[in-house]
């Protein structure tokens, strides 16, 4: 979860693409990781939202605690082929104002989302790649003049990673489902009716399906520092529980970006696995 809760981490986790299978790496990294991206400023919306983002990133692969450049997580289980840990992600905010079906509305605030992941590998058709799943489950906080609780996510993954040895081009291709609780769907979705006007009525959401995800991604090592990477993702909401929602006004929306990685410094001593 990035440029809203929503995106996830897929800008951030392209540049991880099948890195995982990697073996013998540094046991921390830091660096700077830029990019561009463009997104729906939330699932359902007629608006988008383009960012430039240049930010430091720490990487740090240890038995338990474990941060990379899309979460901080703490494993519980860990095994060759599953693992269950705690993670934490999170959001940068949206202004309503920028949003016209919003206008008038509280602001999208940043947001944390936090809870257990099972992660799972369910076949390797080759010696450079793999099918995994990952099951999450994540409370979300919101922090906007305050915090409070904006309710729960869940968002099982199916994904495929590939190494290509000739070219170095690491490739993921994923489908997902994502759900909401009903106060998560009010978040994005619900109109109180002190923001109803005569083209925006109030609307109470209900828990359910919010989108289904598609998405490709690349990246490849340019040199032992420099890392690219591109992402493009399609999310399908037909199905979504509140299309009939007045801030609903979308049945399908396209994520893309582009960026590099760039490593200052890494650690002699290699990680587990």
């Amino acid at each position: 979860m990035k440029f809203s809760l929503l995106v996830g981490g897929v800008f951030f986790a392209a540049a991880l693409t099948a890195q995982a299978q990697d073996s013998s790496l540094p046991l921390w990294e830091v660096g700077a990781f830029a990019g561009l991206a463009s997104t729906p400023a939330y699932p359902g919306s007629a608006e988008r939202s383009s960012r430039a983002l240049v930010l430091p990133f720490l990487i740090y692969r240890g038995d338990v605690l474990r941060v990379d450049r899309s979460s901080f997580a703490a494993r519980i289980v860990h095994a060759d082929d599953y693992e269950v840990d705690v993670g934490f992600s999170g959001a940068l905010p949206a202004s309503s104002d920028d949003i016209a079906v919003r206008r008038g509305m509280p602001d999208l605030g940043t947001l944390l989302e936090f809870g257990p992941r099972l992660k799972m590998t369910l076949a390797r058709p080759t010696q450079t790649s793999r099918i995994r799943l990952e099951v999450p489950l994540r409370a979300v906080m919101e922090f906007n003049n305050g915090v409070r609780t904006q309710g729960a996510s869940f968002e099982p993954e199916l994904v495929y990673e590939a190494l290509d040895l000739s070219s170095g081009w690491r490739y993921s291709a994923s489908g997902s489902l994502v759900f909401g609780d009903s106060q998560l769907n009010n978040y994005f979705y619900g109109v109180s009716s002190q923001f109803a006007t005569a083209t925006r009525p109030a609307y109470d959401a209900q828990a359910g399906l919010i989108s289904t995800r598609l998405g490709l991604s690349a990246a490849k090592d340019i040199s032992p520092d420099v890392r690219v990477f591109g992402f493009v993702r399609y999310e399908l909401y037909d199905g979504a529980a509140n299309r009939a929602s007045p801030l609903f006004l979308q049945s399908n929306g396209t994520s893309v970006g582009v960026g590099l990685t760039w490593t200052l410094s890494r650690s002699e001593s290699r990680a587990a696995n």
